[in-house]
């Protein structure tokens, strides 16, 4: 397992950061472009806040994390810039989208704006060392803890009252954004949101008759059958195990690691397609036809995340099974997403095939994070060995 490190680390270093480095700044309004085709030119100039936060983050955690390297400093700030000077309401709400200026064009109604933003201020935060990055990490936070119950607020189009249901997302991010902002929230503050959040998905949205994660639990925690109920998204899953893992080390609790661990495994095999290889995008709890008319389809980030917690999981116990599922997703995700001609990033999208659906290297929902946090978590985690 030790050769995948060099791989990781290379194609982290020598095609994917200098792709957004060369492509993605916009030096003519701030923020970063991630509309880019193959080659990495732009094909539109709207930016998504969540987008702009990831790419942020990216580059003030390869600051801190591979080099002090001023232009990857540089870089991240053009983004904190640009999102301190546009990115929220009067309220302090993240906007999902803005136009090339910085003008709003889709109001805050998605949370994950906020989730993503505040874990950019608090990694930009780490390598300036300016209070006033933390304080607006640490608002925001909050924030999204106020907001947790209703996320969407008057946006959300649900009827009140008649099926309320929890959500997996949120919780899954929260558990990862709350021990990245650890420095400014505080060890014991982190210890015990991370506690709530570790339960909540291990014994409600884990439903252990099925081995299976539920995307959508009622509010007292029961399997809901419904479209929304029945619904499964295995990457979520998947990379939410490895989340838990890293709370279970942080605590040293190693018995939830191995409950995470074994959760992932359950979801990995549910999820494989077997005709084809890779694993789906959604899946129906029951087998039942799903609501999402894309749920063949095969995804970066899904694949992505899944190596990232399987490297985890042979780092901490060696297992045979970790390894060879590992070369199995790698095998299958770097033959398919992988572009050997363009170089740069990574494709998005196929069909169940395995057949390039986009050609694009980013886009609305793209941006830089899954394709360079994978490469950079893997080659960390198995250089640990």
């Amino acid at each position: 397992m030790k050769k995948y490190v060099d791989i990781y680390r290379e194609e982290l270093s020598k095609e994917v950061i200098p792709f957004w480095e060369s492509h993605s700044k916009d030096d003519a309004y701030g923020g970063y472009f991630t509309c880019l085709d193959l080659e990495g030119n732009v094909y539109d100039t709207d930016k998504f806040v969540w987008l702009q936060a990831r790419q942020a983050w990216m580059f003030s955690t390869f600051y801190n994390s591979l080099e002090a390297n001023p232009n990857w400093k540089e870089m991240a700030r053009h983004g904190i810039d640009f999102l301190e000077n546009y990115g929220r309401d009067k309220n302090g709400d993240w906007y999902f989208s803005l136009d090339q200026r910085g003008n709003p064009l889709v109001q805050p109604y998605n949370i994950f704006s906020d989730c993503f933003a505040a874990m950019a201020f608090g990694a930009y935060y780490g390598i300036s060392g300016e209070q006033r990055y933390a304080e607006i990490a640490k608002d925001t936070f909050w924030n999204i803890l106020k907001r947790q119950d209703n996320p969407k607020g008057g946006y959300n189009k649900k009827y009140p009252g008649t099926r309320n249901l929890q959500n997996f997302a949120l919780p899954m991010i929260l558990s990862n954004l709350s021990m990245e902002l650890e420095p400014i929230l505080g060890k014991e503050e982190v210890s015990k949101i991370t506690a709530d959040i570790a339960t909540l998905i291990i014994t409600k949205f884990y439903d252990s008759q099925r081995g299976l994660v539920l995307e959508n639990i009622s509010e007292g925690g029961e399997f809901v059958d419904s479209f929304e109920g029945r619904l499964l998204n295995p990457g979520h899953a998947i990379e939410a195990m490895w989340f838990i893992m890293n709370i279970g080390l942080r605590n040293n609790d190693l018995v939830l690691v191995e409950k995470a661990e074994q959760i992932m495994y359950q979801q990995l095999e549910k999820g494989w397609d077997e005709k084809y290889g890779g694993i789906f995008y959604f899946l129906d709890a029951k087998g039942k036809p799903t609501e999402q008319l894309e749920w063949d389809r095969k995804l970066w980030w899904v694949h992505l995340e899944t190596l990232v917690a399987l490297a985890k999981t042979y780092a901490f116990n060696r297992s045979p099974k970790a390894k060879t599922w590992f070369e199995k997703v790698h095998e299958y995700t770097w033959n398919h997403f992988r572009d050997p001609k363009n170089g740069g990033e990574w494709y998005g999208y196929l069909d169940r095939r395995g057949e390039l659906l986009l050609h694009l290297k980013g886009g609305k929902w793209k941006g830089c994070f899954h394709v360079p946090r994978a490469l950079l978590e893997i080659s960390r985690t198995l250089d640990t060995i």
